[in-house]
């Protein structure tokens, strides 16, 4: 027997009206970058774009009605085939002033998944691959290397990006 979830009661009028102008007055933007690990080889997932310059983790934006982990799975499937077998680990969140004066982006880790096949380059993701960790590319993002100084380093975890 299938039963109806319950539904939240909606919030009163002055309520809505509030968030509606918190939303207005104080648009914020959530984003969150996947730190894909092999753990045998050492290496992360890196993938550079087709829009700007660098090599980054694979990740974007949190769509409205979306959470951070439904927002990393797909981002991980369209821009590296990456299908997660496991919850990923939220590791920090980070005020992305390089973006805006109003983004945010959370940083999780990523060590139980199934690569399905290759990228294959498109439109947005010209190049997605492994690399060690001794061995990033040229063209690998500050924010990129300070999170993986964070991780696989301890280096103190910074709250900008």
């Amino acid at each position: 027997m299938n039963e109806t979830p319950p539904q939240r009661p909606s919030p009163p009028f002055n309520a809505r009206l509030f968030h509606f102008w918190l939303r207005l007055s104080r648009p914020m933007t959530l984003g969150m970058r996947g730190v894909v690990y092999d753990q045998k080889a050492h290496a992360v997932l890196l993938v550079r774009h087709t829009y700007v310059k660098g090599w980054h983790f694979p990740g974007g934006g949190v769509e409205p009605g979306e959470s951070t982990e439904a927002a990393l799975a797909r981002e991980l499937i369209e821009e590296g085939n990456i299908e997660l077998i496991e919850r990923p680990v939220l590791k920090s969140l980070h005020f992305n002033r390089i973006a805006s004066n109003r983004d945010h982006v959370a940083v999780y880790l990523i060590t139980r998944y199934r690569q399905t096949h290759p990228h294959v380059p498109d439109r947005e993701i010209a190049e997605a691959r492994f690399f060690p960790l001794d061995g990033l590319p040229e063209g690998t993002t500050g924010g990129t290397r300070r999170r993986i100084a964070e991780i696989f380093e301890n280096a103190p975890v910074s709250d900008e990006w």
